[in-house]
């Protein structure tokens, strides 16, 4: 893979910003797109576009805002409020399709420079719920990618079976621990590094983390 391009699906968070060091660590070119959907903060853009021109990566802004027209939902309209799902009910987070569109336009996209391969954050392990972030969904989709447009797109998931601990683990044995804990947004808040401590992003990522330091010191 060292020769060849990705694009990574990159949304400025803690998983798809250990994504793109993990792709490039393993790809001779990255390139990083951004989905507008109508996003309730603006920040989480901007920060795609600080870390990107950061680290030198190519990076595209795509419009996606009928998503937000077909699937309000938490992320996306002010008076929904962020919720886990009760009695087997998807959390109010939930964007419908939203990962189907995602990685089938970041394959159009790395379609057009030659990028075969689409790097995601997607996680079975520790994840909400969410349907478009299974393995079979993405080994499906990957599938169906290649037949709608006769190529050989893989679509990488190198997050699929970490739960967030060993996320931390990763992004330290990258040499970048500190960049993702201090520069990325997974807050459902808008608020950068730690977040609001709230939120179930921000409780997931805070509990991860303090696994993997609490393991790191017990076998240092």
């Amino acid at each position: 893979m060292k020769n060849e391009k990705a694009v990574v699906v990159f949304s400025g968070g803690q998983d798809s910003t250990t994504c793109l060091f993990w792709a490039i660590e393993n790809f001779q070119e990255v390139y990083a797109v951004t989905f507008s959907y109508g996003q309730r903060h603006d920040t989480e853009i901007e920060v795609a576009k600080e870390i990107t021109k950061d680290l030198g990566v190519t990076h595209d802004v795509l419009d996606m805002s009928l998503l937000n027209q077909l699937a309000p939902n938490a992320l996306t309209r002010s008076d929904i409020d962020v919720a886990e799902g009760e009695e087997g009910e998807l959390p109010t987070t939930f964007v419908d399709g939203r990962n189907m569109l995602f990685f089938t336009f970041a394959s159009i996209y790395g379609r057009q420079r030659g990028a075969k391969h689409i790097v995601t954050g997607v996680c079975e392990t520790d994840y909400s719920g969410y349907p478009d972030c299974r393995d079979v969904f993405t080994k499906s989709l990957n599938v169906t990618l290649n037949l709608a447009m006769d190529d050989n797109f893989v679509v990488h998931t190198p997050l699929m079976w970490l739960d967030k601990a060993a996320t931390w683990k990763l992004a330290d044995e990258l040499g970048r621990l500190d960049y993702v804990k201090n520069e990325t947004l997974t807050c459902y808040h808008g608020i950068r590094g730690d977040g609001c401590g709230e939120c179930p992003a921000c409780e997931l990522r805070r509990q991860g983390y303090e696994q993997y330091m609490e393991e790191k010191r017990a076998d240092a």
